[in-house]
């Protein structure tokens, strides 16, 4: 692998879609930075990942806290100069309308949407100097429509999608890259593939096409990275072929 003076962090480096782009962007020579509640849980991560011969740096991380935001970035920018911000906090819930309490309704939006906007703010900060850079964010189907049960994470979803379209319309003219990214499928975790055994029985876990590999989020991530400027991507949707839509 060849090795870049570049770093890429990712906010909400979970087990899944967060460690898949930690991986990928390591594999192809960034330092990474990997934050997430409970910074303990990136042990195996990091583990992997260094043995693959990459760099990666692991941090607890709150992302509804702007001071943690600001340290982690800046501490990311200190290894070598930040180049990619990809937000990836989920806040995935569902509850029918009477049972959606203030806190419920606040804690999502705090964690899809507030965190994002302070997230992509202070990358900004530090990229704009510079005069290059990239700041993405994993949506959901929930950023294009409300379904039943899920205003909380909609509304949050929805939220994210106009700070990012915002951003870049901002930011593009001065050489930042911004993109959103519809993951417009369930995800193929092991929260998932439950939530979808108890709901439809084992036989909705038999079609595997129905399901987005954590991978594939990761290296469609990659694609927009590489996309040269002259034909930038604002929102990408992806879900796999089996899904309908």
């Amino acid at each position: 692998m060849q090795k870049r003076d570049a770093t890429c962090a990712v906010i909400g480096a979970g087990d899944y879609i967060g460690a898949e782009i930690a991986k990928k962007f390591a594999a192809e020579g960034f330092t990474v930075f990997a934050g997430r509640r409970n910074g303990e849980k990136l042990e195996p991560l990091v583990k992997e990942v260094e043995a693959s011969g990459g760099t990666i740096f692991a941090r607890s991380l709150d992302a509804r806290k702007e001071d943690e935001v600001t340290a982690f970035l800046h501490d990311a920018d200190r290894h070598a100069p930040l180049d990619i911000c990809i937000f990836n906090v989920g806040a995935n819930v569902n509850f029918p309308i009477l049972e959606t309490t203030d806190r419920v309704f606040r804690k999502v939006w705090e964690m899809a949407c507030w965190a994002g906007f302070v997230s992509g703010r202070e990358a900004a900060r530090l990229m704009l100097p510079r005069g290059q850079g990239n700041i993405f964010f994993t949506g959901a189907t929930a950023s294009l429509r409300g379904g039943s049960g899920y205003a909380a994470f909609a509304s949050a979803k929805f939220g994210l999608r106009a700070v990012a379209q915002a951003m870049a319309r901002e930011l593009g003219p001065k050489n930042i890259h911004v993109a959103h990214l519809i993951i417009d499928a369930g995800v193929d975790t092991a929260w998932v593939r439950e939530r979808r055994e108890k709901l439809w029985g084992k036989e909705a876990l038999d079609n595997p096409d129905l399901l987005m590999p954590p991978a594939s989020v990761a290296a469609s991530y990659w694609q927009l990275y590489q996309q040269p400027k002259s034909a930038w991507t604002f929102e990408l949707e992806i879900r796999p072929f089996g899904e309908k839509w």
